[in-house]
């Protein structure tokens, strides 16, 4: 798989390290060591360590991983999977021809547009940091599209939406299954015994965001709303669960919020262990989720209203194809454009309706028992393998 172990990639590690396994469904995982000490839990773990120089990382990468694939028999695996390596994936589907193994790809993201999109955003000026990716795109995208997923005996897909995109390349629809981002039910579940004590949230409106801070989230709409929100609401709070390792956009985050009037109404509790996170969002009236439209985003299946929903939290979160639907079938929120007074008018209306915004929550609680726990998304994988491999 491109990321290295222990990785916080739930439909990896809990997915396949915890409930496949629950099915008969063991995984031999081959990466690279990345930092800590977590065991995998879902069969062996074949893990090499990779130079940190970003010149010599992606060869280093390649060639330790088509070792790795090279040592396998073909009497211990029912299959071999490539989980976004497009280039490496076309190298491994010639191995397991010779070894008579089938070949899987799993596909979170479309990887290869991708790093054709960042090397575009950084212009040609960027030097190498323009051309690499741009040439390791471009090959991505042929191989992948050309080589790989025509002949692979089964495609997994994020979402609904990636498996129209790729349909649209060529490639049968009933040879690839969409496996959206679900939530650990067990351990969410474990994780709240009550909702954090954390004084700064005593009498408040609280609305919650949970994760990454990026500057492709553009979480910055969420000052703006909360400036429209305080006009009616002055005791609302907004908790911002997570944060960014750019240094520079994490500054721009805190002017934007200075700029907003609004830096009294924000509590930055940066990345806290899941437990901790759980609690601030049981704390919460109001889960948010603003997701950014773009062809690389839309087949992506966010986990924020899905983890809000699982504990019952009503969710406002914008029309990200997947979370739309989501909302739409469980009845758990609201799906607005993804702009400050759209989310602030959706907010004001559970804050006003305290009742129907538990009634929400109860729903898309209900829902997510029922379709998005992993334990239901591995009863799914599990049959999809059977199928594929029989």
């Amino acid at each position: 798989m491109a990321e290295s172990w222990p990785t916080f990639r739930a439909d990896v590690a809990v997915l396949f390290g915890k409930y496949l396994p629950r099915h008969g469904i063991q995984s031999d995982l081959l990466t690279e060591q990345g930092v800590g000490g977590e065991t995998w839990q879902g069969g062996q773990s074949y893990l090499f360590k990779v130079p940190t120089s970003k010149s010599l990382f992606y060869i280093a990468k390649f060639l330790l991983s088509i070792k790795g694939v090279l040592a396998v028999r073909s009497q211990d695996y029912d299959a071999i999977q490539v989980r976004d390596m497009p280039v490496i994936a076309a190298f491994v589907l010639f191995i397991a021809r010779i070894k008579n193994i089938p070949f899987i790809y799993w596909m979170s993201f479309p990887q290869s547009e991708g790093q054709v999109f960042r090397a575009q955003a950084r212009g040609i000026k960027a030097g190498l940091r323009y051309w690499f990716p741009l040439i390791q795109g471009k090959v991505g995208q042929w191989l992948l599209y050309r080589i790989v997923l025509p002949r692979s005996t089964h495609i997994f897909v994020q979402s609904e939406q990636m498996r129209e995109d790729v349909e649209k390349i060529g490639i049968p629809r009933e040879r690839m299954t969409p496996v959206p981002m679900g939530v650990d039910l067990e351990a969410s579940q474990a994780g709240i015994t009550l909702a954090a004590n954390d004084p700064q949230l005593q009498n408040k409106r609280v609305l919650v965001y949970l994760g990454t801070q990026d500057r492709a989230r553009k979480i910055d709409v969420l000052f703006e709303m909360l400036a429209i929100i305080k006009n009616k609401y002055p005791d609302v709070l907004l908790v911002l669960a997570g944060d960014t390792e750019d240094l520079e956009h994490a500054k721009w985050l805190r002017a934007q919020a200075q700029l907003h009037n609004v830096t009294d109404l924000v509590l930055w509790t940066g990345w806290q262990p899941a437990k901790v996170a759980w609690r601030y969002v049981a704390a919460a009236e109001v889960g948010l989720s603003p997701f950014p439209r773009s062809f690389l985003l839309d087949s992506a299946s966010p986990t924020k209203a899905v983890e809000y929903m699982a504990i019952g939290l009503p969710v406002v979160a914008n029309d990200n194809p997947d979370q739309k639907q989501l909302l739409l079938d469980s009845q758990g929120g609201y799906c607005v454009p993804l702009d400050a007074v759209s989310f602030a008018e959706a907010v004001i209306r559970i804050l006003d309706a305290p009742e129907e915004g538990k009634a929400m929550g109860s729903r898309g609680k209900a829902y997510i028992a029922q379709h998005r726990g992993y334990d239901q998304l591995a009863q799914m994988v599990a049959s999809a393998y059977r199928k594929a491999l029989k």
